[in-house]
């Protein structure tokens, strides 16, 4: 998969703030792409940057291998802010208006309605529409002029569950047509959902990126106990898979390889000649990784 964005050695400030410190790295074609971090952690600045909105201070970035920037700019639609929708005016309406000051896409409207199913309610007001519509519409206005790429900065922020159910099928959907989508965002649970890569900030700092069953890969623990955990804890520091033991109250947690099961740990605590008192598998969520990544 070849990548239709690289971001090379990238650093921002904002006087005495470094937004970003030395990021690096790149979007693959055809894939759901998410920044994801907490409030403050670089992820705004960054879509800000490749889209020349900004100047990073150090670094670099390319578009489909070095095309020229205003080549580029124009295969990608971007939503980072909710367009200025007139409420009096109805959705192709104000299309038309965001298509004006595009200078492209005036001929896209009933398609691009189409595409994030609004057609039926092209000539209805803005105002009569509901917020998960409305963030709908303005993922719309960036389609204008069909985009190779959509960029879009937090596109569920301020909605109920069922309008984020919305974005989130419309993103799918969206993507299936051969649309690259990169979303910043700092809800886990939106990139987990939607997203077939990641790269995670945490004040400016990059600290994972790759596909998301990858970066956020859950490393389930298993908990076990003995009458001597010092014996305990020797035998099972020789034990293939094992990667890690924590003692915690005379309980050890095991952080082991996928392929280490409870039955496999107690086969050979009996083989080693220690009975177990307590044998527990702990399911570890995406959510506690995300936390632990961040030191949330």
């Amino acid at each position: 998969m070849s990548s239709i964005l690289s971001i090379q050695h990238i650093s921002k400030s904002y006087g005495p703030i470094q937004a970003l410190k030395d990021v690096s790295f790149d979007v693959p074609e055809g894939c759901v792409f998410g920044i994801l971090g907490p409030n403050g952690s670089g992820k705004t600045t960054m879509l800000g940057i490749v889209l020349d909105v900004l100047l990073a201070d150090v670094g670099n970035y390319s578009w489909y291998g070095g095309m020229e920037h205003s080549t580029a700019r124009k295969q990608i639609g971007a939503l980072l802010e909710t367009p200025n929708f007139y409420h009096y005016l109805s959705a192709f309406d104000n299309l038309e208006i965001n298509a004006a000051i595009k200078q492209r896409g005036h001929d896209d409207r009933d398609q691009v309605l189409k595409q994030v199913g609004l057609y039926e309610r092209k000539d209805s007001k803005f105002q009569t529409f509901s917020l998960g519509m409305k963030q709908r519409l303005a993922i719309g206005a960036a389609l204008l002029g069909n985009p190779k790429i959509l960029v879009l900065d937090e596109p569920t922020n301020g909605l109920d569950p069922a309008g984020i159910a919305e974005i989130r099928e419309l993103i799918r959907q969206l993507n299936k047509q051969g649309i690259t989508i990169i979303i910043a965002s700092h809800m886990l649970d939106e990139i987990e959902k939607v997203c077939t890569h990641v790269a995670i900030l945490k004040k400016g700092t990059l600290l994972l990126h790759g596909p998301v069953d990858e970066v956020l890969l859950s490393e389930d623990q298993v908990e076990v106990r003995a009458d001597n955990t010092a014996q305990l804890q020797q035998a099972l520091e020789a034990m293939p898979g094992i990667k890690k033991i924590k003692l915690n109250d005379n309980t050890l947690q095991l952080t082991c390889d996928a392929t280490v099961t409870t039955a496999q740990v107690n086969a050979y605590c009996t083989g080693m000649g220690i009975t177990l008192s307590h044998l527990l598998l702990r399911k570890k969520s995406l959510e506690t990784k995300f936390m632990e990544l961040t030191n949330q």
